[in-house]
This record gives structure tokens, sequence and C-alpha cells, in this order.
């Protein structure tokens, strides 16, 4: 089953119009919870007035902060520095409010219209403060005793000073990425229910990381984890933003166990673009020193990180990746990096798809473009002298500063990998054909990035597999779903071992009931963590199908093989028996037993301190249109090394909708403010998505050469590599377009920006 694109089995529902998203599911007697929002950026809670919205027909309660005063501040899913914690976002806003958009009071009624009217009802006094909307701007106040540079972090290792000072070739860039993020067909929701009568609370919505949501809840509330559980429905997309936890999650729990009854949200569209998590957004001053024969001496990088108003659940995650990444899968000597943590009056930012590495990825590949214009050099070949050798493999890069962890490339042939994606390409021929274009008068060029993406990060995952009386198998798993075919991979992975068809297998996730442990679906995790934990559970479920057989069928284990669910002897005519007769056969009471537990399950972990690096190769063609500056893509290929492929088709979807979030932010999407720090980009008429008509055919260059030597089954991840290259590929394509060096400073790259720059 394992290297079969095999159908997706979640699909069914999906297409048939049978899925249960959170505006699908409704519960007795429920509230339903409308959020009040901060109209201004920066201001004081002078007062807020909930006279008119109580006294509406079917308005149950009203609650400013003063009614949850108990609540603590949404906490960190993971430990995190102690001089994080005062910038945590509470619940609901106290005496300020620091973004359009903040929560500042909630309504709770019977019905969606009446809480939606009621929540306009509630009088909001505030009275305006000064806004920061610059993470480059010198930092201001936070709170009493805090400013809005939250921390600085360092990276690094290596002379810098003295590798700038040999050499022959230095290239400074001053880099912005816009702020942009993930916008899933579905709005965040959420539904909560509290069962007095065992002191139950059910949090149903959202997935990717349910287990570690459910701790961070029983943190807040000073409950036992068992008495909170999360169940994972249906995800219109994820992308990172999806499945954290925000204020509306806190209080629709804290609702619930209130007033009793269950209580539903859902946000709107506008709502989402102004509340949910943020990304992407920092500026980069990048200097990168070179040898006369374009060899990397050292890099150097100061930047910003807009973190926006209040720091969320993933602390400084996404500014440490960012950090960690920035020297890439290149042969660097001497790194610095330095990274400003600073807060300002914009929506919070977290992480979205390859969070660190998208934006890492664009300043190092900018920085090598410029460097082989200025050298003379092709921009493949100044990669190809730099790129990690497959004799330097494992490759470990150890960074002076105390507490970062090392990084260690597993295996792998990036140089390889390069050659296999100029090659699919045809690069000669292709660059041929931009000479006779230009020639033509046309603005054609031609980019590309290469990249690494870490997968499989631990520590554990596990999963719970058992066989009933009609040979039908059961998969629990601490996995999650985002949409990515998570219920097809871990069938197929455990149907490999059990020898039944992929469709037999039943698959569990997102249900904190159902197992007690779980790293959910993120930072592709999900196929290496959660995939290797079936694999052992499976093999030991298989050992144990196979042990209870042999006695039943009176031969040696050796000579068993196990096929569309039947357990036979190898190599000759002989007794078979069912999967479902040998689970009939073990069930409580059975003489075969003896000693040993009943029926047919077995539980598995999979354990791992060592990342299995996935990397790839971005190549793209671009034209300029002279009238409107538009960037039209005309090729794309994305080659990308992924160890083992469970399931090619759906390792191939992953790129190519990956892809197309990239060329999102490379050319469309941006969150922009005014000077007040009112929002610019509330709708879709604002925040643009590329169309099926702006996406081209993505090529996709899936290669097995080098399964990871650092799990059983040798998988990278494949979630994140098809948009983590995209800015970077797209940035050099344009400026070799435009035949000028480090032009292509910002993302996304818009006509108005590329106006100057065509003149």
């Amino acid at each position: 089953m394992i290297g079969r694109s095999v159908n997706r089995l979640e699909d069914i529902p999906l297409v048939k119009g049978t899925g249960r998203f959170v505006a699908d599911m409704s519960l007795p007697f429920q509230l339903h919870m409308r959020v009040v929002r901060s109209p201004v950026a920066h201001g004081r809670i002078v007062h807020i007035d909930a006279t008119e919205a109580l006294a509406m027909s079917g308005v149950v309660a009203v609650w400013t902060s003063s009614d949850i005063a108990d609540v603590p501040p949404v906490d960190f899913r993971d430990p995190s520095a102690a001089a994080l914690l005062p910038y945590r976002q509470p619940v609901l806003a106290r005496e300020r409010v620091r973004y359009v958009g903040e929560p500042v009071a909630v309504v709770f009624a019977v019905d969606a219209y009446t809480a939606e009217d009621a929540a306009e009802a509630v009088l909001l006094d505030i009275e305006p403060l000064p806004v920061l909307m610059s993470a480059s701007e010198t930092p201001a106040e936070f709170e009493k005793g805090y400013t809005t540079e939250a921390t600085v972090l360092n990276h690094g290792y290596g002379n810098v000073d003295q590798a700038f000072a040999d050499a022959h070739t230095v290239v400074e860039l001053d880099l912005e990425l816009g702020r942009h993020s993930a916008v899933p067909m579905e709005t965040r929701g959420a539904i909560a229910t509290y069962d007095a009568s065992v002191d139950m609370l059910r949090l149903y919505g959202a997935a990717k990381v349910p287990h570690r949501n459910r701790d961070t809840l029983a943190r807040m509330f000073d409950r036992g984890p068992q008495s909170i559980h999360l169940h994972e429905l249906h995800v219109g997309g994820g992308f990172g933003v999806r499945g954290e936890l925000y204020p509306e999650d806190v209080l629709v729990c804290v609702a619930a166990m209130r007033l009793r009854r269950p209580i539903k949200w859902i946000e709107d569209r506008r709502e989402h673009l102004v509340a949910t998590n943020h990304s992407r957004q920092q500026r980069h001053l990048a200097r990168l020193a070179l040898d006369a024969d374009g060899h990397i001496l050292g890099l150097d990088d100061e930047f910003f990180h807009d973190q926006g108003a209040y720091i969320r659940t993933h602390g400084a995650r996404v500014m440490d990746r960012t950090l960690w990444s920035i020297p890439g899968p290149y042969r660097v000597p001497a790194y610095r990096g330095v990274g400003h943590f600073r807060l300002t009056n914009k929506t919070p930012a977290a992480t979205y798809r390859a969070p660190g590495g998208y934006e890492s990825t664009f300043v190092r590949e900018r920085l090598l473009d410029v460097a082989a214009r200025k050298l003379g050099l092709e921009p493949e070949e100044i990669r190809r002298r730099n790129l990690v050798r497959p004799e330097e493999m494992p490759y470990r890069r150890t960074f002076s500063q105390a507490g970062v962890e090392p990084l260690i490339l597993d295996s792998g042939d990036y140089p390889g990998l390069l050659a296999k994606a100029l090659s699919a390409i045809q690069i000669e021929t292709l660059k041929g054909e931009i000479a006779r274009r230009r020639s033509a008068g046309e603005i054609i060029g031609l980019g590309m990035s290469v990249f690494f993406d870490e997968s499989g990060r631990g520590p554990a995952d596990g999963a719970i597999a058992s066989i009933d009386t009609h040979g039908h198998v059961e998969l629990v798993t601490g996995g999650a779903s985002v949409g990515q075919g998570f219920e097809t991979v871990m069938a197929q992975i455990c149907a490999e071992a059990l020898g039944v068809d992929y469709k037999n297998v039943r698959v569990i996730h997102g249900q904190t009931d159902r197992i007690p442990y779980g790293i959910g679906a993120h930072a592709s995790r999900a196929t290496v963590l959660t995939g290797n934990a079936v694999h052992v559970t499976a093999q030991k479920l298989r050992e144990k199908v196979l042990s209870f057989a042999s006695e039943m069928l009176q031969t040696l284990v050796a000579n068993l093989s196990i096929k569309d669910g039947l357990v036979t002897t190898d190599g000759k005519l002989g007794p078979s028996i069912s999967l479902g007769e040998i689970a009939r056969r073990v069930a409580p009471g059975s003489p075969h037993l003896g000693d040993r537990a009943p029926g047919l399950s077995a539980e598995g972990w999979y354990k791992t301190d060592q990342l299995a690096f996935a990397y790839g190769v971005h190549v793209a063609l671009v034209t300029l249109d002279k009238g409107t500056n538009a960037v039209s893509i005309e090729r794309y290929i994305v080659a990308q090394e992924v160890g083992r492929a469970v399931n090619p088709m759906l390792v191939e979807g992953q790129i190519v909708g990956g892809c197309v979030q990239g060329i999102g932010g490379a050319l469309y999407e941006e969150f922009n403010y005014n000077e007040t720090g009112d929002p610019l980009s509330a709708t879709f008429a604002d925040y643009l998505l590329p169309t099926m008509h702006e996406a081209p055919d993505i090529e996709v260059l899936i290669t097995e050469d080098v399964p990871s030597p650092v799990n059983p089954l040798g998988l990278r991840g494949a979630g994140e590599g098809g948009i983590n290259g995209v800015g970077a590929t797209i940035a050099n394509a344009v400026e070799d377009a435009l035949q000028q060096s480090g032009v292509i400073t910002r993302l996304p790259i818009t006509p108005p920006r590329l106006m100057a720059k065509m003149a």
C-alpha cells in the first residue's frame, strides 16, 4: 500500500455534502456568542455600556473583562521565556485595546441574529492613544515597565567580522516581507458544552493540535486534562492559523461552564481578516560576504519581526525558526543573526505554512542572486558552489548561543536535486528562448531557489490499532487532519503491515477522549511522526495476529503471511484463517488466550530527537506586462525530495496547493493599514487571493532518491515545501526580467511597486 496513489478516504462526505463543519453542528438549547471588537488600534477603555443590549429580548448575558477577571491571558502552547509572559493576550481587553478587532465584550443570545444585533448595541467609549505601525520604529511603551520590544534573539557562529574583512565581494540588501496569512474556506468557529453531572467540558471545532490545546485549557482553568475533551470536526483548510487557541475558544468554554448551556460561535469573513493570526511581516538588513570564486564566507542579518499587538500561543517561534534557517542548505562558515521581536498595533501574528522558512529563503536566495550577478556567475552556478554536498552528510551546524539547538541535516543530495530540476525544465533551451524573446522586446525572466524544510519533529506520538470480529481495523491516532489526506495516508501505512485493503481501516483522529496523548498536525509532522507511530503499532498488531494464527493453524510464524485480510501458509496449499475469525477466537474467556489479554489490539509509540529534512528546488519563468506592470507566471516547477512517498498523488497535491499559496504572498496578498491603524484589507475586494486564472500549471518532480535514515519508513515531510521557496523564486525571476540588480526588495511584488522599476 505504501507508494500507491490511491484515492482519498476523506473525500466521500465532502463531495456528497455530508461533511460536519462547525457551522453544520448545533446542540439543544445552545446560545450564540457574538464578539464586540475594538474599532480603534490603540486606546484606553473609558466605559462600556451594555444597557441597551441587555434589554433586548433573547439576550442572556453580556460580558466585559470585569466579568471574567479570574480567567488568565491565553497561554503559550510550549514553555516560553518568562520575559514574554506580560505580552500574552487577555481573553477580553483590559483597560486598553491594542488593535482593531480586539475582543472587548461578548454577547450571548438565543440566536445568531439577536446576538449580532445586541453586539452592535454595545457602546464603547475608548480614548485614542498614539499608534505604533512599524517594527522598524523606535520601540514604545507597552505598559508600565515593558517596551514593545519583547525580546531580542541571537543565532550565530564563526568570525563574521573577519569574513567580511576578507571578502572579495559584499552584497547588502534591505528586504521586506509583507503581512499576509492563511485564508481557509471555513472561518474559525467553536462549540462548547459542559456536563455538570460528570464535570466534563467538551469543545468542538478545528483541528491541528487538539491534545495540546486541551492541556493549555486545563492549565488556564486549573482543571485536570481528563475533564476536558476536544473534538475535531471537518476543517476547510488549516495552514497554521486554524486550530490554534484564540480568545474566542476560551470564551465559549468559560460561558458553557458558567451559563450551563452549549455555546456556539462562528466568525464572519471580516472578523477572520482582522482577528485571526497574521504572519510573515519582517524587515531584514542582510549582508553576504563572498570570495572571488563566489564561495560564501559569511552572512550577517539583523531583522525586525512585526508581531502585532500581543504574543499568541507560539511565543517567538516564527522569529526563532527564521534565525535558525537563514543560512539554509549552504556551507556558510560564519553567520550572525539578530532578530528584534517587536509589537505593533496590528492583529497579532503567529505561524503560517512554512513559518520562518518562507521568510529566510526569501532573504538568503535574494542575496545569492544579487551576488551571482555581481560576480558574473549564473544563478545555478553560485548555488552549486555553495550547497552542502552528499559526502558531508549528516551536516551539523552548531550555534554559539547557549540553548540554541544545533541544526543537523540528516542526509540528502542537494546538488543532485538542483541538477534534476534544471534538467526537467531544460535550462539551456529555456535560456535560449528567453534571449530570443528579450530581443523581440519582451520583459521575461527566470528565477530559482533552493531550500530545506524541517519535518518530523518529536518528541513522540502514539497510536492504538485493533481488529474486530468482522475483520475491520480501527486505528486511533494522536494526529489531526487539516485537509491534507491524513486518514488516507495513515490507513495506507496501517494496511501495509496488516495485509488489508486500506479502505478497511477506519482512522480516528483529533478526539482527545479516544487517546490520551497526541502531537496533532503541524510543522510537517503528521506523516513522519504519526505515520511512523502507526507503522510501529501496526507491526506490533501484526506480530500478535501471527502469534495467534500460528497456534490456530499449527505452523510456524515464519511460514505465515497476511493478504486481503486472510492469514495463509506460504509456499504450499494449506489452511488459512481470516483476521475476523482470529478476533472471534481470542474474545474474553477463550482457551487460546492463556494469560494473554483478550482481543486483537496493540498500542505503539514512535519517539525521536532527530529531524528528517525535506528539501527542494523551485524554478519559475515570468513575464511582465509593460502596460499594467502585472507579473504573469508562464512556468513553475517544484522538485522535492520526500525520502519515501506514501501516496505520491497526495504529495503532489500538497506541493501544488502550497505553491499557489506562496504565489499569493509573492504577488497579491497583503494586510495593509493606514497611519491610524485601521485595516485596509478587511474584504476580498482589498485582500487579493490568487484564483485559477492567476495560478499556473505547476510542474512537480517528486524524488525518492534519499530516504531519511532517522525514521523507520525513511519519510520526509511534504506539507511546506510547495510554499517555502515561492517568494524568493518569483522575486528572483522578476528581477531577472528587469535585468537589474538588487531592486526587488519587497513582497508582494505589486504593479504599483513595479511601476518605478520598469520606467
